[in-house]
């Protein structure tokens, strides 16, 4: 599939105007890295649907239309933005803690951890009963069976996956409950009066809209930065008890503000109650339900702020059994698949990721392009706030529909409304 038409596939689940479609171009076309899915196509796809939802919001305000260029090259430099991050004239430090990664199992299976967090490598190691060396970890995993273990470090609340094959991600009923999701969604929450897609003088197509930011890594924060990109006044709202990564809140906090609210507080619940008052996006990427016990449910911020567009981005989506279950998009790829069809892709003795964190960058345009199609459709015939959510493990669907050389799933797995 070419990225034009995996853009188009996009556009008309959004309904978009169709004529739209002829201010893009983009150049370049997969293979580029060394994969064998046409990461490329995702990539250009993804960001030019961001860009043209970005003019029609342009076009609406000034009635000036806009041309969207993207180069396939250029996009895929996007999708690893923080692997380009320079820190002091050097790299910044490395992001992976050394016992990430994949390990073999009693039973011949793979699986993978994700300890880059203290919290979680600690959880992690109180399972496994053993140190934190790395060849402590592996001989420990040969106890176990690969199914137990996943099963057993999700029940701890910790960040691991077993290294399935496709046709094993496909009977799973969390693939299942995935399946009967579009790429994104875009619902309709309480009643607002009709109001403009932003404040003054429209120099950007997003100038005068207000982004309250509460996410972290890469999916969330790659919507938020392309926001701000586009002109909107961004303010990033993290805790100063939640762990983070210095290099990747500089590479996606760029044309954002920030802010630490401890949300454990009543002050601090009170103080994003005000922010969110004067705010016309509200993006999130907690576990579902967890800012909800906060008091910032959908529809409780549709009634505090209505009009507002909310936006919610999760490892797994809303629905099925792992809808609660930690995440990130490393393990989204062995979870589903892609670590096992690049490994057979490349004879390698082990599970392979992709050549950047294709999942979450796709994931956090497509919850920009959400948000910004949700702000167009602030007008007289529909006045009401919007809902967006976009998950990780539905960019999978994506990756397998438009970006695989035509192989692997039907091309209309990753695109129904």
């Amino acid at each position: 599939m070419t990225p034009e038409l995996a853009l188009t596939r996009l556009w008309q689940l959004a309904h978009g105007d169709p004529g739209a479609l002829a201010r893009v171009a983009v150049t370049g076309q997969d293979p580029t890295l060394p994969s064998t899915f046409h990461v490329g196509t995702l990539a250009a796809a993804t960001i030019a649907a961001a860009g043209l939802a970005a003019a029609e919001c342009h076009r609406l305000r000034t009635g000036v239309a806009q041309r969207v260029d993207v180069s396939v090259r250029d996009a895929l430099v996007a999708f690893r933005s923080e692997r380009y991050l320079r820190v002091d004239d050097g790299p910044p430090p490395e992001l992976r803690h050394p016992v990430t990664g994949f390990y073999a199992t009693r039973d011949g299976r793979w699986v993978q951890l994700h300890a880059n967090f203290p919290h979680h490598l600690h959880g992690i190691l109180d399972v496994l009963g053993c140190g934190a060396g790395r060849d402590e970890v592996a001989a420990a995993i040969r106890t176990w069976d690969g199914a137990t273990l996943d099963t057993a470090l999700a029940e701890a609340g910790l960040c691991a996956a077993l290294i399935r094959t496709p046709d094993e991600w496909a009977a799973h009923d969390q693939a299942r409950a995935l399946a009967s999701l579009p790429l994104f969604e875009i619902e309709r929450i309480g009643e607002a009066p009709v109001e403009a897609i932003g404040r003054g003088e429209p120099d950007q197509p997003l100038a005068g809209v207000r982004v309250l930011d509460l996410t972290r890594i890469i999916a969330g924060p790659v919507a938020g930065r392309t926001l701000a990109s586009h002109g909107a006044q961004t303010l990033l709202v993290n805790g100063p008890h939640l762990p983070n990564i210095a290099s990747l809140v500089i590479d996606n906090g760029r044309g954002k503000r920030s802010t630490w609210i401890d949300l454990r507080e009543a002050a601090g619940v009170a103080a994003l109650r005000d922010l969110t008052r004067n705010a016309d996006v509200f993006l999130q990427a907690y576990r579902p339900d967890a800012l909800a016990a906060r008091g910032f449910s959908p529809q409780a911020l549709a009634e505090l702020r209505p009009g507002i567009v909310c936006v919610s981005v999760s490892a797994y989506g809303h629905a099925g059994p792992w809808s609660k279950r930690r995440g990130f998009d490393s393990l989204v790829q062995s979870a589903s698949g892609i670590a096992s069809q690049e490994q057979h892709a490349a004879q390698a003795d082990g599970p392979r990721h992709l050549p950047c964190q294709a999942l979450d960058h796709a994931t956090g345009y497509l919850a920009a392009f959400g948000a910004m199609i949700a702000l167009a459709r602030r007008t007289p015939r529909d006045g009401r706030g919007k809902l967006a959510r976009a998950a990780v493990a539905r960019a999978d669907g994506a990756l397998a529909a438009i970006a695989r050389g035509g192989a692997g799933r039907s091309a209309r797995a990753g695109f129904h409304a």
